[in-house]
């Protein structure tokens, strides 16, 4: 037996979702300098995803550079964020545009590229991440951002064209190929601090504290105010979260699931040890 409904229009429906939907809403507050905290995934689990929406984490960060991550495990751990409204971003080593449409194609807010030293790198990231006229990113229809064909292609390129993946760069050297301003000038939403390899180039290891790391810090944060564009980085904890706010930091990566495994089985073995002792 057949039932009669009202026709619905699926175009209307659809746009309706797009209007609410988290990863537009999280591009759109990244570029205004929103207060967001996220947190790096290294582990290739779902759970690892729910326990940091469950959390409260404004986003994750699904690492492609520093974990055993490939593209089937980033892709599952993306959609499955996704399909939670977490936005997630990816971090990948280089410029791989194959295998950034396909992230972005599964849900991800954005690309973030590890190593930037130069406006060339900055260039091809915008080119892999956008659609025509603003770059050469293939489309297709056929792919869940825009509802497996069922969003309209010219209302989904419109949505992307307005709202389009975000273009984070990783600052982590003592010098860069091309000058700050120009780096930042080529089409950055927002310049990342990686302190750890930072310090090493600088000849403090893991010293973050370092008057070098320090002022190399600072020279990146102001440029990237001058600039316009927006500032972040890693903290492995509260102490450099705070100095990163200080100068002027919106985006905050804090950790990672693995460190937070870390840190808990650690201190639950001391614990359970100290027990022990008593008896």
């Amino acid at each position: 037996m057949l039932l009669c409904h009202t026709p619905v229009s699926l175009s209307a429906k659809v746009t309706e979702i797009s209007t609410f939907d988290s990863v537009y809403e999280f591009r759109r507050n990244v570029r205004i300098g929103a207060q967001l905290v996220g947190t790096f995934i290294k582990l290739p689990v779902l759970e690892s995803v729910d326990l940091a929406a469950s959390a409260g984490f404004d986003f994750v960060a699904i690492d492609l550079e520093h974990s055993q991550i490939g593209f089937e495990d980033a892709s599952a751990l993306v959609r499955h964020a996704f399909s939670m409204r977490l936005p997630a971003l990816v971090r990948i080593p280089e410029v791989d545009a194959p295998l950034i449409n396909k992230l972005l194609e599964v849900g991800a807010a954005g690309v973030q590229l590890s190593s930037l030293r130069s406006t060339s790198a900055v260039v091809q990231l915008i080119a892999a991440c956008r659609y025509s006229p603003g770059g050469q990113r293939s489309v297709s229809g056929a792919q869940p951002s825009a509802r497996y064909g069922a969003y309209p292609l010219a209302d989904y390129l419109d949505a992307e064209s307005s709202d389009p993946p975000l273009i984070i760069g990783q600052i982590e050297s003592a010098t860069t190929d091309d000058p700050l301003a120009a780096i930042f000038a080529a089409g950055l939403d927002l310049a990342f601090i990686g302190p750890t390899d930072l310090s090493v180039d600088l000849g403090a290891p893991g010293r973050i504290d370092d008057s070098r790391v320090a002022a190399r810090i600072g020279e990146i944060a102001a440029a990237a105010a001058k600039a316009a564009v927006r500032f972040g980085g890693f903290s492995g904890g509260i102490e450099g979260w705070t100095a990163l706010k200080a100068l002027g930091a919106s985006y905050f990566v804090v950790g990672s699931d693995l460190q937070s495994l870390q840190s808990g089985l650690a201190t639950l073995a001391v614990h359970t040890f100290n027990d022990q002792s008593k008896l």
